[in-house]
């Protein structure tokens, strides 16, 4: 029996994939095999050494101590893509309701008074002040080419919109995803410089904090409209908030809300609903149960942010799953374990990232304690697990 324990709610739809006969699902529990969670703040708590797994239902990982997680040999994995349209649907209606300004006319609209043709009246001669201007033929500037970038690109171009993209690390199953009209920007200023609207899809790390600062907001095009569905930080609220005061910026429209940008005339806030559907919770919930279930039962690992993938079919044997130090001839010290204990191998996969390497091996015979302990003993090993 697996021991689940949940930090948050955690959609029924992802939680029915783990079955009653082999999991036990608690708020409040010990020792506990694998956590799931949303938005809980990980950062400090006391981790039991119980530990095996943590699924994050949702994409970023910025609540997760993951450095940690991995000095301690557990994957931590995320659901990418599983709440992509939910986002890009909000960022379209960023992009209509920033050049429509439409929160200003519905603001404007539900604050008339008077009779019925007063208010007609007041509206006739208001409407003048909320003119605004169309999507195609514009250029999109969208900055993260992932799950999310791709689908945003690729609905902006059916728009009727011009779109370059800029993302350095894009894999080759991202590229799959984006339509060959999508320009290839060489650098982030060179998007930037180009764009009408721009819009962020990666996540806050060193190297994109404050990524929209004074200096960049200089070279924008006058009248820009920046969208951030990403996260809080990557954008300079000050320097934003001044460029739209002196009239660079259009519109600045994000999910996240402070002080300074809530009751801002040209600034659009949200209370961070990116992914704050039923279908996108439901489809983050059941990918990154799938992906913990197939990890406690098999040992496979499919979308996590720590570990590589290793993706092995279960035939008739015994398997056993290593954590160990990225480090040379790990694999031969472990291999010798097992020969030394007359385990002959069927099948065995070992992949690294960073400092990292996991090995995942089938044998004839049932895997005896010594050996789990002598692979233990080995300098590097964080972690031995028999599935």
């Amino acid at each position: 029996m697996f021991k689940i324990q949940t930090l948050n709610n955690i959609s029924v739809a992802g939680l029915e994939r783990l079955p009653r006969d082999k999991y036990e699902i608690a708020s409040e529990m010990q020792n506990p095999d694998a956590i799931l969670l949303r938005s809980f703040k990980m950062h400090g708590m006391d981790i039991p050494a119980s530990l095996k797994a943590v699924g994050r239902a949702g994409a970023g990982v910025n609540n997760i101590p993951v450095d940690e997680m991995s000095a301690r040999g557990i994957p931590v994995f995320n659901a990418p893509g599983a709440n992509a349209n939910a986002v890009k649907e909000l960022v379209v209606a960023g992009m209509l309701l920033a050049c429509r300004n439409i929160c200003q006319g519905w603001d404007f609209a539900r604050n008339l008074e008077g009779d019925d043709e007063a208010i007609h009246k007041q509206a006739e001669a208001g409407k003048k002040n909320f003119g605004g201007f169309e999507l195609p033929g514009r250029t999109l500037g969208v900055i993260g080419l992932g799950a999310i970038g791709a689908q945003v690109a690729n609905t902006a171009l059916n728009l009727g919109m011009k779109v370059i993209g800029y993302d350095p690390g894009i894999t080759v199953e991202g590229a799959w995803l984006l339509s060959s009209a999508v320009e290839k920007a060489h650098s982030v200023d060179d998007l930037l410089a180009r764009a009408d609207f721009v819009t962020f899809h990666v996540p806050l790390v060193d190297t994109t904090r404050n990524m929209i600062n004074a200096e960049r907001l200089k070279m924008m095009r006058d009248n820009v409209v920046i969208l951030n569905f990403a996260r809080d930080g990557i954008v300079d609220d000050q320097a934003l908030s001044a460029a739209i005061k002196d009239g660079k910026v259009y519109a600045y429209v994000c999910d996240f809300t402070n002080g300074l940008l809530k009751n801002h005339e040209r600034v659009i806030t949200l209370p961070h609903l990116g992914a704050s559907t039923g279908e996108a919770e439901d489809n983050c919930a059941i990918m990154v149960a799938d992906q913990v279930s197939d990890y406690l039962e098999n040992g496979n690992i499919h979308n996590s942010v720590n570990f590589p993938e290793v993706m092995m079919p279960r035939g008739d044997g015994y398997r056993i799953g290593i954590v160990n130090s990225n480090v040379p001839n790990m694999v031969g010290q472990i291999s010798t374990v097992m020969a030394n204990a007359g385990l002959n191998l069927i099948d065995l996969l070992n992949k690294s990232r960073g400092a990292i390497a996991y090995t995942l091996a089938d044998v004839e015979s049932e895997i005896p304690a010594a050996v789990i302990s002598g692979i233990e003993a080995i300098d590097g090993v964080l972690k031995v697990k028999v599935f």
